[in-house]
């Protein structure tokens, strides 16, 4: 194939996943915790997360649909996804010093819902 052809191709791939990512919100993405980031790390960005940064954790406190797994990571990764969702149209991100990661995976499980907004 010539060269012009190939990027002709390239322009036409990258059209149509833009107009995927942006059809009718097709586009998801998560806020979770970096599984390499150790717990000390984790605890310290739920714990600003849960309270100077106006993440809702309800959800995460006993009896409540997402207190289970009781980790401190599955606990972060509702807390960070709870901020970035909440404030990411007005400028936050999802980085918490490092000990979080976006995903295009959905991280919810069972009754736990991982909200994602557009």
């Amino acid at each position: 194939m010539s060269s012009a052809l190939h990027r002709i191709l390239l322009v036409l791939c990258l059209v149509s996943l833009l107009l995927q990512m942006t059809a009718g919100g097709g586009f998801r993405e998560w806020c979770i915790a970096d599984e390499q980031t150790p717990d000390e790390d984790l605890l310290k960005a739920l714990d600003w997360a849960c309270g100077k940064g106006g993440a809702d954790c309800s959800k995460i406190q006993v009896n409540q649909p997402c207190y289970h797994p009781n980790t401190i990571k599955d606990h972060a990764s509702f807390a960070f996804n709870n901020y970035y969702q909440k404030f990411k149209n007005k400028g936050a991100t999802c980085y918490f010093n490092s000990a979080a990661i976006i995903t295009d995976l959905d991280p919810s499980h069972n009754s736990c819902k991982f909200e994602t907004v557009p």
